[in-house]
């Protein structure tokens, strides 16, 4: 088994990417919007402090997943999909990507130009700094911050419902190449044409 894509899935370390990724940005969704109903006590900060550091793992997944995208290439469109919708997916794909580098990166402007004192990722080392304190770019990097999370939130709802579109509806392969081949083995398991029955043997005439 190749561990890079093929012509016709996506590889084990893409998929594995591409559910981490996608674990974790839930994790923070969440996370994100109920945080500012904690009490200000230790326990929040230990939460913000958790999600700024689940953010930046985010961005050197996300960072890697798009090396070895380069490096393994990609599989071919799904045969028969129009070429209006291989596009679209394109650039969904592209703007997902754009929107996954953007919210961490905003996040840390955001916190670099608040002028807190560096964070420590998951309590082993100091973050430094993008910038120095400026409510001017704090002001940016929060809205950023803000706009790009439901921007985000509506490609993904868009990208999983095509996916579940082309599951249900359309029948062919594009959600099940990024599951575990023992997920997709009802895409996979095609019956093959029966063959020409054997013609029957003429009765013997003496």
């Amino acid at each position: 088994m190749t561990l890079k894509n093929t012509a016709d899935r996506w590889g084990p370390v893409s998929q594995a990417f591409h559910w981490i990724i996608v674990l974790l940005i839930l994790c923070l969704a969440i996370v994100g919007l109920t945080m500012g109903e904690l009490p200000k006590t230790p326990k929040y900060f230990w939460v913000y402090t958790g999600h700024k550091s689940t953010g930046l793992l985010v961005l050197a997944l996300v960072i890697a997943r798009l090396g070895w995208r380069w490096y393994a290439g990609k599989p071919q469109p799904v045969p028969g999909t129009p070429t209006w919708q291989e596009r679209i997916a394109t650039i969904t794909h592209w703007l997902l990507y754009g929107l996954i580098l953007l919210m961490p990166l905003s996040g840390w402007l955001y916190d670099s130009a608040s002028g807190l004192r560096p964070f420590r990722w998951y309590g082993l080392f100091d973050v430094p700094k993008l910038s120095p304190p400026d409510e001017a770019l704090r002001n940016l990097a929060h809205e950023a911050h803000e706009w790009g999370f439901w921007v985000l939130l509506a490609l993904v709802v868009a990208h999983a419902g095509a996916a579940f579109y082309h599951h249900y509806f359309q029948r062919d392969a594009t959600l099940v190449r990024m599951l575990p081949r023992r997920s997709s083995a009802r895409a996979d398991n095609v019956p093959a044409p029966p063959s020409d029955p054997k013609p029957e043997e003429s009765p013997h005439v003496p």
